[in-house]
């Protein structure tokens, strides 16, 4: 009874908070690459002259480059079964659509998902005519999981994720949220623990499987490489410099962890969680007394002892992360939730982090109990992380070994979730 009272509450609610979250989303569509197509496709308004569409193809919905990431690793594994099968894959964010583009992966439409108005929604599968929808990590929509029910398209959530923050944000709002998952035709889950608490969040224990992660999937990654236009830009610093790279940083990182690295002697290089923070992280670093060289306007330090290098760049930390000595995890300091690990491990770089690891959990904590990574609490525990790291070959070399054993639990994870989408 309550859920249709709340669904009612939701679409009238939904254009309010967009007319109000609007003007920000402009700008970060700006900030993030442009506009293009963007705008008209999240209303479900596409090119008139676009006839081919793959009506029928396997929907895999993404938010941002991480999750875009997952899905273009399941299609790569999903084309090798079924060459010639058809995707469309829909991105939340500008950076996702530019990452799903980037990838040229053949028969692969790569447009937005579409807003949450049940006519957005109506006109979105309408046009494309889905075989089923995959979500990646999360984003289950009350109209998207309601119109796919009504049409008899499957609706699958894959690598699924539920923070401790969301957890019990849901479990709040328990009278509401169970009907939205219980529409969910199958849970892809993380690990065996997971299946009791998307059980208490509406879905049913046999929709539910463990299958593990195929953003942690080895066997199945795209590994870091090191190019040579990244080997130059570094030696412009110092030749055989050791790096230490921040990778998925937030707002005050950078100069916190800056601060640190410089008294080892290492090169200090960081990517901002968020190219369009460019300036704030250049200012903020400069504040700190740093020559601050931007990736996207490269040019060789002036001074190389007070230099560091800003990755202003989307789509590269992959292979930023082989050319590193020691990898720092970023919202893990002053943000909460942490970032993904694994490039790192697959990279066999030794990884330190912040207290703050919970949307990775409970590998973090795997990491640390197995000697995998350090986690820190303190500038003094990042500078005594950092000063073990850097001056130890052999500890760098056990903890990566470490680190890629806690990885293989997840091995063969791609394999099971296509499994489980047939």
């Amino acid at each position: 009874m309550l859920f249709p009272l709340v669904l009612g509450l939701y679409r009238v609610l939904l254009p309010i908070f967009l007319l109000i979250s609007l003007p920000g989303w402009l700008v970060r569509m700006g900030q993030r690459g442009g506009f293009g197509s963007g705008l008209r496709e999240r209303f479900s308004i596409y090119r008139p002259d676009l006839e081919d569409e793959p009506c029928g193809a396997v929907h895999l919905h993404a938010v941002s480059v991480g999750e875009t990431m997952i899905a273009v690793k399941l299609i790569r594994a999903w084309l090798l079964r079924e060459p010639g099968k058809r995707f469309v894959l829909a991105t939340g964010t500008a950076t996702g659509h530019a990452v799903g583009v980037d990838a040229a992966l053949p028969g692969v439409r790569v447009t937005y998902a579409p807003v949450d108005f049940k006519w957005c929604v109506d006109r979105y599968l309408g046009r494309f005519e889905p075989s089923q929808i995959v979500l990646v990590e999360g984003e289950a929509w009350p109209h998207l999981l309601l119109a796919c029910r009504k049409r008899g398209v499957p609706v699958r959530l894959v690598n699924a994720r539920l923070s401790p923050r969301s957890e019990r944000r849901y479990q709040k709002l328990a009278a509401v949220i169970r009907p939205v998952f219980g529409m969910l035709d199958a849970v892809a889950a993380q690990e065996p623990a997971d299946i009791a608490r998307w059980e208490a969040m509406g879905v049913a224990k046999e929709r539910i499987t463990v299958t593990g992660s195929s953003k942690f999937d080895p066997g199945a990654a795209v590994k870091p490489a090191q190019r040579a236009e990244f080997s130059g830009m570094l030696e412009s610093f110092g030749a055989g410099r050791p790096v230490v790279l921040a990778a998925s940083t937030h707002a005050g990182e950078e100069a916190w962890i800056g601060k640190v690295v410089r008294e080892s002697g290492a090169l200090f290089a960081v990517v901002p969680r968020h190219a369009e923070r460019r300036a704030e992280v250049k200012a903020d670093l400069e504040k700190e007394g740093f020559e601050v060289v931007l990736r996207s306007a490269f040019h060789p330090p002036a001074d190389p002892a007070k230099a560091c290098l800003v990755i202003d760049s989307t789509g590269e930390l992959r292979d930023w992360t082989a050319h590193a000595t020691v990898v720092v995890i970023g919202k893990t300091i002053l943000g909460t939730g942490g970032q993904n690990p694994a490039e790192a491990i697959l990279a066999r770089r030794p990884l330190l982090f912040g207290r703050h690891m919970e949307n990775f959990e409970p590998l973090a904590s795997s990491l640390v109990a197995r000697e995998g990574a350090i986690r820190f609490e303190d500038e003094a525990g990042l500078r005594e992380g950092l000063r073990e790291l850097l001056g130890r070959p052999d500890r760098c070399e056990a903890s990566c070994d470490k680190a890629a054993a806690v990885l293989q639990q997840h091995d063969g994870a791609t394999a099971r979730i296509l499994d489980l989408l047939g």
